[in-house]
């Protein structure tokens, strides 16, 4: 699989709405909310999530538009499950990509790949709060989205920003989870997914997380 349509198929997060950047968040601000972030991730084992997913290419009229469950397990696993408009799923179990469809299942190790691996930290990372203290592989910027609370962050070691200029993230104000993923490539291609109806701690079994 391309490196571009596993970006597409598992980049990332969250409430419907208008989100727009407003007011920068001071040093207190940024502080409290990456607090608030870290202590929602500690709080957290599982979490399980509609979403929603589009994709918008320079080379199509329309956007791609697919939605699925979420299922996120502490500490490194993850299920993407595709439903609409065709079935796929992406697990990630520690290291361990897995990847079904209609017609075949295919694995890759994500430590063989630098890019896989922080496609990988970045998911984890952004579900656990220690995204935001990545200053050395991201140049970030905060601010205060009315609706949310607004992460920017621009890769700066390759591979990632060879492919990625911008993620940015929204945390809702009310439990700080992310409600929300924009992941803008260098080619202008833009990828948003918005995570719905989200359950956290109900239990998932460690099956989800395993494809055959």
């Amino acid at each position: 699989m391309r490196i571009r349509t596993f970006l597409t198929m598992i980049l990332l997060a969250a409430a419907a709405g208008a989100f727009t950047q407003d007011a920068p968040l001071d040093a207190a601000a940024i502080a409290r909310l990456k607090k608030g972030v870290a202590e929602a991730a500690v709080s957290t084992s599982t979490i399980i999530a509609n979403f929603t997913q589009e994709k918008e290419m320079s080379i199509l009229d329309e956007k791609i538009r697919s939605s699925g469950t979420f299922y996120f397990k502490k500490e490194k696993m993850l299920r993407w499950e595709y439903i609409k408009p065709y079935s796929y799923i992406i697990v990630i179990n520690n290291d361990r990509i897995t990847m079904r469809d209609e017609k075949k299942t295919t694995q890759a190790d994500s430590r063989n790949s630098k890019l896989f691996s922080q496609v990988n930290s970045i998911m984890v990372g952004s579900i656990r709060g220690t995204l935001l203290n990545d200053e050395q592989n991201y140049r970030m910027s905060f601010h205060d989205g009315k609706s949310a609370w607004v992460a920017r962050l621009a890769p700066l070691t390759p591979p990632l920003n060879t492919s990625l200029k911008e993620i940015t993230l929204f945390f809702s104000k009310q439990d700080f989870s992310v409600d929300r993923l924009e992941m803008m490539e260098n080619t202008g291609d833009r990828t948003v997914i918005i995570f719905t109806e989200k359950r956290f701690n109900q239990p998932v079994a460690d099956e989800k997380f395993v494809l055959h």
